[in-house]
């Protein structure tokens, strides 16, 4: 990190903008857009005209995955894996639920007739 990288992680500031996060972890901002849409615990709120506003905890998560992908080799679904979350399987059992829940219209349907 720079020392401008240090001077702003060094301040006690609540909320960080995008660019500001962009410089302090030396990633691009489309890196950290694109982790948004990877990572379902990564969401910083927007403010009132829709910028994206991180928290310090926001940004200590940033620099983890940073770590993870680059230093340690972990994949994206890797570093899923280990923030416990995982990307839901089209499985069997939501298609079965599917099915149980067509069957169960079709019954009201014909109760209603």
């Amino acid at each position: 990190m720079g020392a401008s990288s240090r001077k702003n992680l060094s301040s006690d500031r609540l909320f960080y903008k995008i660019g500001e996060i962009s410089e302090i972890a030396e990633l691009e901002p489309y890196v950290l857009r694109y982790w948004e849409t990877e990572f379902p615990f990564l969401k910083p709120r927007k403010n009132r005209t829709g910028q994206r506003v991180y928290t310090r905890k926001d940004l200590e998560t940033i620099l983890q995955i940073k770590n993870l992908l680059y230093r340690e080799k972990y994949t994206i679904a890797g570093v899923r894996n280990k923030f416990g979350e995982s990307i839901p399987k089209k499985s069997s059992v939501s298609i079965q639920t599917i099915h149980d829940v067509r069957r169960k219209l079709k019954e009201i349907l014909n109760i209603l007739k």
